[in-house]
């Protein structure tokens, strides 16, 4: 007799669609008596025991949760991780981290396993639900492979994206603000006497990058402050990106007044490429970063950076998440705005001398 098949073999020989044996498997009262007998017979003819979906049945949960990210050294995820579980923790939920290492961590270690490998393995842990945030998830263009995986994830338990909606994709999302903050940054910069403000860090491609740019652009726009191309120099995320970027634009003439960088990392990697060419940061070029990481009030100078309140999207990751395990399924937008952190990198305290 065949073994191992998935839900979605049981539905096409049912002749139903996923979601109805979905619900005749968790007792949906919804479903015709006809249709539940329909898939009952074959789900009963393979022995077909999906592991989340028998447990749900049994009304029993192993109060374990799953977190799937790209890259723990990136000090975004790893600040998201502990806020994600230290909420789970206070509701008595263990989280089980899954670091995918998609397209390379800080140290350029490759993963031997694609992400969808990493949702197989959340199902063999049989946890209650899954947060997924980074990798592909963040990508301008997302393949239909990956739809379709997370599509099947969320076929064993509730799956939380913190991530722009994706169409197609039947998960629950958490969508930020990713270009809150930007013209902030910007007016504050211009308001200090900068007007060549460039743009540093992020990674064509990735919906991040291009949401800053757009905010960006639009607010020295807004302050008819010149936009530049070559003012704009894209790398990566981490502090080496923020070096090369800052050393290309310097060694092909582009000095800026300021700098942008798209996190802190990207901003001390910047400070040290304007000191390795004899120039000062604030005094020939200002930096300043759109994303707070641990002890950049400890760098020198101290960084001028945005709060983008991690500690609030991991709070209602894990509220969206168990409630959806409990079957309250809603989605929630994020409509804060990230607090402007003034601090020496930017230059304030000399605005007298400009």
């Amino acid at each position: 007799m065949k073994k191992n098949v998935t839900i979605y073999e049981i539905a096409a020989e049912s002749g139903v669609s996923v979601s109805t044996v979905s619900r005749v498997i968790n007792g949906n009262p919804h479903v015709s008596e006809r249709t539940r007998e329909a898939v009952k017979q074959v789900i009963e003819k393979y022995n077909f025991t999906p592991s989340a979906l028998a447990r749900a049945m049994n009304n029993s949960q192993t109060r374990t949760l799953g977190v799937v990210l790209p890259d723990i050294t990136n000090p975004y995820f790893s600040a998201l991780f502990l806020e994600i579980e230290r909420y789970a923790l206070e509701r008595h939920y263990s989280v089980v981290l899954c670091n995918t290492l998609f397209g390379g961590s800080s140290h350029g270690v490759p993963s031997p396993f694609t992400e969808s490998e990493y949702f197989q393995t959340m199902i063999d842990k049989e946890v209650d639900g899954v947060i997924v945030t980074g990798g592909e998830l963040d990508k301008e263009d997302i393949s239909n492979e990956y739809i379709r995986a997370v599509n099947r994830l969320n076929q064993s338990f509730p799956v939380v994206l913190i991530a722009q909606e994706i169409p197609g994709c039947d998960c629950l999302f958490i969508n930020r603000n990713l270009g809150g903050g930007i013209a902030a940054l910007i007016h504050h910069l211009s308001a200090l006497s900068n007007r060549r403000i460039a743009f540093i860090g992020g990674e064509p491609g990735v919906r991040q990058t291009s949401v800053r740019l757009e905010a960006y652009r639009g607010a020295l726009q807004s302050l008819e402050l010149p936009y530049e191309p070559e003012l704009v120099s894209l790398s990566d995320y981490y502090a080496k990106d923020g070096y090369t970027a800052m050393k290309k634009l310097l060694d092909e003439g582009h000095r800026p007044d300021a700098a942008i960088a798209i996190n802190d990392n990207v901003a001390v990697g910047a400070i040290r490429a304007i000191n390795d060419q004899q120039l000062s940061c604030p005094e020939d070029i200002a930096v300043a970063s759109c994303d707070q990481f641990f002890d950049s009030e400890y760098t020198t100078p101290r960084l001028t950076t945005l709060e983008q309140q991690n500690d609030y999207l991991g709070r209602l990751s894990i509220m969206m998440l168990l409630s959806a395990i409990n079957g309250v399924r809603e989605p929630m937008n994020i409509q804060h705005n990230p607090r402007l952190i003034i601090r020496e990198s930017c230059g304030a305290q000399l605005v007298s001398n400009k």
